[in-house]
This record gives structure tokens, sequence and C-alpha cells, in this order.
């Protein structure tokens, strides 16, 4: 197994959570901070959010009534599939919750620099493509602000502020930056930044909160040394990280637009789905009927249990299904059905929302 390595751009090896926290000086969500949550989301119930910056802070302002915002966004280097919508989907979550905006980057400048073969008109294609997607997500348009870098070029002035203040070596260390790395790629950490600390150059010093994925939190510890320095004066935004959503083909591989069979994609028909899960969803259970009723499965491994803990609202539910694939009174063909039919009907209303999504692009976009 490869050792375990986790940048913004590369993940490589076996994944130790608990080992990142340490590593990038992160705190786990405990059962406290869950707590306080208005009802929480799957994702942060059951943990697949997992570890937090200044997550405390965030909610003691919300419950003081004072502004908050919620910031993510998306590097289009292609369609969009399931795994894209983690960050998204807890976006609206806290949208949907603590009635705040939230402000979503479209990143199609760092997705040029750091693709060797992504030209520059098709990172325009594809931004356009994702964003029907993520206003399809069913984000309030009067609440949430989308924006292309290429288009929005307002954010330029905000990551030349932070541009000036952040040193090369800090962005080296953190990033693993090289002489081979072009200069766009070596900007980016500034606009990555600029995004972040959007709504307080727009509103004024708030508590901002950041849904990613653990391997983007390198950005939030460049960014948040830079927020006490005079010329910028902002609050230090916080963040919660996902882990890894996993692969449907299980260990060692990874949802890639190269292996369309890698992955749900949000344009995949019932029939892509149905033939994709049973054909490629990892399994958990045995090699034969007889021995799955007499030894049980393995759900934490079993791609389609880890599916449903994501999708699959009901606690109980969940729960029954975990415990009858773990006895053998549940088979894997039987697991796999579930996935089946959840994943189609999040599918089918979203491909519905789709269509009607672009006669509403106006609605989201930053001018």
């Amino acid at each position: 197994m490869a050792e375990m390595t986790v940048t913004p751009w590369e993940v490589v090896g076996e994944i130790d959570y608990e080992k990142l926290t340490q590593q990038f000086g992160t705190q786990l969500i405990t059962a406290a901070l869950r707590e306080r949550l208005k009802r929480p989301h799957a994702m942060l119930r059951r943990g697949l959010y997992y570890s937090h910056r200044d997550l405390g802070k965030f909610l003691d302002a919300a419950d003081k009534k004072q502004r908050i915002s919620i910031v993510t966004g998306r590097g289009p280097s292609g369609k969009m599939h399931i795994g894209h919508t983690i960050p998204l989907l807890i976006a609206k979550y806290f949208q949907d919750e603590y009635d705040c905006e939230v402000f979503i980057p479209v990143s199609e400048d760092e997705k040029y620099y750091v693709k060797p073969d992504l030209s520059y008109e098709q990172a325009e294609k594809y931004a356009q493509d994702n964003i029907l997607d993520i206003i399809a997500l069913g984000f309030d348009p009067k609440k949430t602000k989308i924006h292309r870098d290429f288009q929005y070029t307002t954010i330029y002035k905000y990551a030349a502020k932070i541009a000036k203040h952040m040193t090369y070596s800090t962005a080296k260390a953190a990033f693993g930056l090289t002489p081979s790395h072009n200069l766009g790629w070596t900007f980016y950490p500034a606009m990555q930044s600029a995004h972040i600390y959007l709504p307080q150059f727009l509103h004024g010093p708030h508590m901002t909160l950041v849904p990613i994925g653990i391997d983007q939190d390198p950005f939030m510890r460049v960014l948040r040394d830079v927020a006490d320095h005079p010329e910028i004066k902002l609050m230090k935004p916080g963040a919660v990280h996902s882990k890894f959503m996993p692969a449907l083909k299980g260990p060692g591989t990874k949802m890639s637009a190269s292996d369309p069979d890698s992955a749900i994609w949000l344009s995949d028909g019932p029939k892509d789905v149905e033939r994709k899960v049973k054909r490629y969803a990892f399994s958990g259970g045995r090699d034969t009927i007889e021995e799955h009723r007499r030894l049980g499965g393995n759900p934490d491994i079993d791609v389609s249990y880890q599916w449903l803990t994501i999708f699959e609202e009901d606690d109980k539910k969940l729960k029954k299904i975990y415990d009858d694939y773990k006895s053998g009174k549940l088979l894997s063909g039987e697991l796999k059905g579930m996935l089946i039919d959840k994943i189609n009907v999040f599918l089918a209303e979203h491909q519905k929302r789709r269509v009607k999504a672009g006669k509403q692009v106006e609605k989201f976009l930053l001018k």
C-alpha cells in the first residue's frame, strides 16, 4: 500500500483520518457539537463530516442571530458525479436550517492550470454545465451567489490583497509547489483564499463556514494566517471536513471521468445506475448465498451500504439494514437493489430540476 499523501490535487494511499486531523491541526466533531446543530444532516449525524475548524464559533454566531455565511465550490474539470454533491448538499443544509447566504465559486481557472489536457474552452464549457447541476440541487436563488473566476473578475482585487501578505514559502510548504508548477497554479492559493473571504469582503467581518473534503484543508491553513493583517482585518473562517466518499469499485479505485463506470454521474439514467451498481459496486458479501446466510456480510466495507449512509435519511431503517446484512438475513443483491432505488429517486428529481435550471442561471450569478 502506498504511503498516505493528501493534498488538494492528489490523494494516495490508505487514509488515516485521525492522523490527518493531527497533521493538519483540525479538531474532531464531537457529539456535543453535533447536538448543537439544528436537525443535523445525515452526513453530519453519521460522521461522514468528521473534522472541523471553529464550528463552535459559527454556531455561537448563529445562536446570537449574527450574520453568518457558507462558502463551498466546484472545480469544473468534467461532468459532475454523485461524490461532487457532498459539500454542496451540506451547504444547502446550512442554508435551509440557518437561513444564511451560500457563496459558490466555480473555479475553472484552477482546473485549467492543473489539468494539462484541459483547454480554456473546455474549462468554460464544464463550468456552464456544472452550474446547472449546482442550481438543480435546490439552492435558494435569493440567498445563493455563484460566480465563475473567468467572468467575475472582481475576485482578482481581493486575491491581490491576500497574495501580497502570503509568502511563496508558505504556499510552497502547504501545497508542495515546485519550480515545475506553472505560475497560474502557484497563484491559485490566493484566488481560493479570496473565494472564502468573499462574503466578508462584500458584507464586512462575520463568521463563515466552509464545507470541504479534508484534502482541501491546506487552503484553510494558509488563508486563516492572513485574517489578522491590518490591511485585511477579517474573521478567520471555519470549516467542516468530510471523509472521502468510497469509489463505486471499492478500495484502490477512484471516481474518474476517464472511467465512466467508476461513479454514478448526475446524468445517468435508471438503467445506467442499475447496471453499474449490480456489476461494479464493491460488495462486503460472501461468495455464496449459503455462506452469506451462515456468516453474514461486512457492511463496513460494502460500497452499497456506505452510499446508503448518505441517501437513506431514516436512522432506524439504516440500522436495520446494517444488522440484517451483518447477520446474513439481507443478501448483497438485495442491498444493491435498495441503493439503486434510492439513487434513481434522487437522480430523477435532480434531472427534472436541471431542465429548469437553465432559465434560472442569471438569478444566481454574481455580476
